[in-house]
């Protein structure tokens, strides 16, 4: 029997993971007398939940997961868990479904509540190959010290057999958890890799868990199980690395290659060959390729205009997606290739891409396609042998024996730039001879920069007015670019209005005066408010405000005396401040805090300094990040760094009347 291809397979498990699927038990678990009474968790004090008890099955044969969890409310924040949210994706070849819904609450007296109500079923997402939905039910009587339970099942079609992705870790501390997969006998045979011959996993766990294999006489029948006990919560530090790669977790898979390498380099290749068949280039995109160049263009110029075409086009990832219903009415057949992304005037950021990519081929360059892991979610982990953890596709252009690498399924990324969570990752991609790996290029801190300007007067009461621009290049400029494709100017006005609001502090009175170069991708984006913001404080006779108002209401940055893991950040930038503030005539300026520059090895930077006049004062602040990652053993060094700038920018600025000598005249 033919089944599915090991991508879609992977797309399931996917949506699969939000579901920690299991078998339910026949019965529920008794509550012991320590569990009703007990108030917190000695290893996470102050935690509003606690797991009891989370056991998680998968039934390949009956083509079914199920869920069993216990968990013990611990204070008012933890009274939400009592609603339950059960997403899964009924639009997929698979047809999932969630059913046999069972839950019921216990109070801390040893009442039991069933659960008696229906669920109902929410629509959270749809597009032309899915369907998000989920089911939603309230348990009763939720209070603080309640324990409540509650399992069901998700069912499948019988022709996917799909493995279990165990979500060990949570947001809350888990007491003893129980995991089993129960693989099918028969003989599988995957599109993309061909007949599966063993069962393999990649596990991510603590010293001293190990995956248990049990066989039954004969080797035909197996059973893979986990049990853990006192399972700290995923962690909360400041600036992690991605948790989907550092949180336990076992991911299992079929296997139908002897080695990781021989699985690598078979499945790289046949993807490569895949890429090149949707790719082409097709009588449409050589006919385009051709009318938007001229004979003499240079390489670099038929590739900017390719880009600035591709760039126009509809990018459905930041849309929405067209059903195939509406597509049929409208005459519009399946996308098989570039042509039919090209003809359509709209595709997804990969197929854009991979249209990028044909346009170059077309013009007679070397172009390939890239896919890597969204640095976002997780990082890329060669030990576990599946195409389905790379996410989103980049294109390569080899330009003088230089390969540049270029990102234009991210609407308004500029040309020859990449997304923050598509560099310095790792991935396959295309070569001469097939596919191999890569890593894709970082940014220097130069190409994202957010300037912080601000002209303003300043009141004999404390009050400032005036003028606030906000100037975003590279990803900052990217963020606010794309959420205005998610909402209306409405919306976006919002938003701009609230992070402004947010700098100055509780009070301020913020107006978006005008917004520039909001699509012009290849431009900084200029964002200009008024702004009305009570900025000082009074201390007898003197005034004082922080020395930049815009650092006044930031939080210090690492608090942790400890850290387990390394410091994190996800892309190097640059802040540049200016403040100035007009005086009235009765304030002079009595002290400036002093002019302050420090440097973190050669990975950060930050410069202080200050002008002064007869009526205003301006204080200039640079901030430069260059490095991403600090491993534990450097943070110390780095907390003191940034504890010390942090304490540079909450020095005052002092203010003091001014003196007025009157003079008397003495007699006529």
């Amino acid at each position: 029997m033919e089944l599915p291809t090991a991508g879609r397979t992977f797309l399931l498990i996917a949506a699969l993971s939000l579901l920690s699927a299991a078998t339910a038990q026949a019965q529920w678990i008794p509550s012991t007398p320590e569990e009703l009474s007990m108030t917190a968790q000695p290893e996470v004090p102050g935690a509003s939940a606690v797991y009891l008890y989370r056991e998680e099955t998968t039934d390949d044969d009956n083509h079914n997961f199920s869920i069993y969890y216990r968990l013990k409310i611990l204070n008012e924040g933890g009274k939400d868990l009592g609603t339950v949210e059960l997403p899964y994706d009924t639009g997929g070849a698979a047809r999932l479904g969630v059913t046999e819904i069972e839950g019921r609450t216990i109070h801390a007296d040893g009442t039991i509540i069933p659960f008696t109500g229906k669920p109902f079923t929410k629509l959270i997402e749809k597009s032309s190959t899915s369907k998000y939905m989920s089911k939603v039910f309230s348990l009763p009587s939720v209070e603080v010290g309640s324990i409540v339970e509650y399992r069901y099942k998700v069912r499948y079609e019988d022709n996917y057999f799909i493995p279990p992705k165990w979500e060990i870790q949570s947001k809350y501390f888990t007491r003893k958890a129980h995991y089993q997969w129960k693989p099918t006998v028969r003989e599988l045979n995957f599109e993309d890799i061909g007949p599966v011959h063993s069962i393999s996993w990649f596990p991510i766990l603590p010293k001293g868990s190990d995956v248990k294999l049990t066989e039954l006489p004969g080797g035909l029948k197996k059973t893979f199980s986990l049990d853990m006990a006192n399972i700290p919560p995923t962690p909360n530090e400041e600036y992690l690395p991605p948790l989907g790669s550092t949180t336990y977790r076992v991911f299992f898979y079929y296997n139908a290659y002897p080695t990781g390498d021989e699985f690598w380099a078979k499945s790289s290749k046949n993807w490569a060959k895949r890429q090149d068949k949707f790719i082409g280039p097709g009588p449409a995109v050589k006919a385009a390729a051709q009318s938007l160049t001229a004979p003499g263009d240079a390489p670099m110029v038929k590739l900017h205009k390719f880009y600035a075409a591709v760039m126009k086009l509809e990018n459905t990832d930041f849309t929405r997606e067209h059903t195939v219903s509406e597509d049929k009415s409208n005459g519009i057949r399946e996308i098989k290739n570039t042509d039919d992304v090209l003809t359509r005037e709209r595709g997804s950021g990969d197929q854009l891409a991979e249209l990028f990519v044909a346009m170059a081929r077309a013009a007679g360059l070397k172009a390939y396609v890239a896919t890597v892991t969204n640095r976002d979610r997780s990082l890329f982990l060669r030990g576990y042998l599946s195409l389905g953890q790379l996410d989103d596709d980049l294109a390569v252009v080899n330009i003088d024996g230089k390969d540049l690498f270029f990102d234009p399924g991210q609407r308004y990324m500029p040309f020859q730039h990449l997304a923050w969570k598509h560099s310095f990752t790792d991935g396959i991609r295309q070569t001469d001879k097939g596919a191999n790996f890569f890593t894709s290029p970082g940014e220097p801190y130069t190409a994202t920069r957010i300037q912080r300007i601000a002209e303003l007067t300043l009141a004999r009461d404390g009050e400032a007015t005036g003028t606030v621009r906000l100037i975003y290049t590279g990803v900052a400029a990217l963020r606010w670019r794309q959420a205005s494709l998610t909402g209306d100017a409405t919306s976006l006005d919002h938003d701009l209005t609230e992070t402004c609001e947010q700098l100055l502090g509780k009070g301020a009175e913020v107006k978006v005066k005008s917004i520039e170069k909001l699509t012009d991708y290849e431009e900084p984006l200029n964002v200009s408010f008024s702004v009305k913001a009570s900025v000082a404080s009074s201390a007898g006779r003197r005034i004082l405000l922080a020395s930049d108002l815009f650092e006044a209401e930031a939080k210090p940055t690492f608090t942790n005396k400890e850290r387990k893991y390394a410091v994190f950040f996800h892309y190097p930038y640059m802040v540049q401040d200016v403040v100035r503030i007009h005086l009235p005539s009765d304030l002079a300026v009595e002290s400036l805090p002093k002019e302050e520059k420090t440097q973190f090895k050669n990975f950060a930077a930050y410069y202080f300094r200050t002008e002064q006049t007869p009526s205003t004062y301006t204080i200039r602040r640079d901030f430069l990040l260059g490095e991403l990652v600090f491993p534990v053993e450097e943070y110390k060094d780095l907390q003191t760094f940034y504890t010390g700038l942090e304490s540079q920018d909450h020095e005052p600025v002092v203010l003091k009347p001014t003196v007025t000598v009157t003079k008397v005249p003495i007699g006529n």
